[in-house]
């Protein structure tokens, strides 16, 4: 049994389950995006506890020896970056944009792929927050897909670069969680985030789903508040 309690031949079994009309080759792509997905996720696992051996004063050379590179190579790859205060949660979400963009081809992660990233993490409070004012998760996605411009020719080969009006969308994220007074950065920062990033795709879509900023951060406001005091009465 694997550290994670997962095998390959559970990771094979799903796949299987998910795409039983696929040919090979089908399931051959799949996997490939699978595994780059595990692979980003696998960095975002490393990061997290660089950054907490960092917090409790251990030198890049030690985290290098750690992690088997130089101390340079060590503090090149993990140091602080937009994502550092982001939530586990919030970093999966954008893992399954930049997959998003791959599978349709596109040559930058746009805000509408930021948003099918939310969709794809269900467990984070974007997801809930979109749900709720919009009826239904099926919904969005199908405004984000009629958004979406025409597929590439060929997917992108390694790092996909954020689109401008992501970058300022997540900018804006960073924003929304300090004016709330948050010390974290969670998918619904990011949700804030996009919406606040009036002329980007997602804004747009968000608009005519009927969101609006301040229901969105009133929203948002309520459910985290409801969130901390049950916390703290447990």
């Amino acid at each position: 049994m694997s550290p994670l309690d997962i095998s390959l031949a559970d990771l094979i079994a799903r796949l299987d389950e998910e795409l039983p009309a696929a040919d090979e080759l089908a399931r051959v792509r799949e996997a490939r995006l699978r595994a780059q997905t595990l692979s980003a996720l696998g960095d975002q696992l490393i990061d997290h506890y660089v950054s907490k051996a960092k917090r409790t004063g251990a030198s890049w050379t030690e985290i290098g020896d750690a992690i088997g590179v130089s101390k340079q190579a060590a503090q090149q790859r993990h140091t602080p970056n937009a994502f550092e205060r982001f939530t586990n949660l919030n970093r999966h979400s954008i893992v399954l944009a930049q997959e998003a963009a791959r599978t349709h081809r596109h040559d930058s992660i746009g805000t509408e792929h930021l948003l099918l990233g939310l969709l794809g993490e269900p467990q984070g409070l974007a997801y809930k927050v979109l749900v709720a004012h919009t009826g239904s998760k099926q919904r969005v996605r199908d405004a984000v897909m009629e958004a979406l411009p025409p597929a590439g020719k060929k997917a992108p080969r390694g790092h996909i670069p954020f689109h401008p009006e992501s970058k300022e969308a997540i900018e804006q994220a960073h924003r929304a969680s300090a004016d709330l007074g948050h010390d974290w950065v969670g998918t619904e920062h990011m949700l804030l985030g996009l919406i606040r990033t009036e002329e980007s795709p997602a804004a747009r879509i968000l608009r005519d789903l009927g969101c609006t900023p301040d229901e969105l951060r009133e929203t948002v406001e309520t459910e985290v508040a409801r969130r901390l005091a049950t916390r703290d009465e447990q």
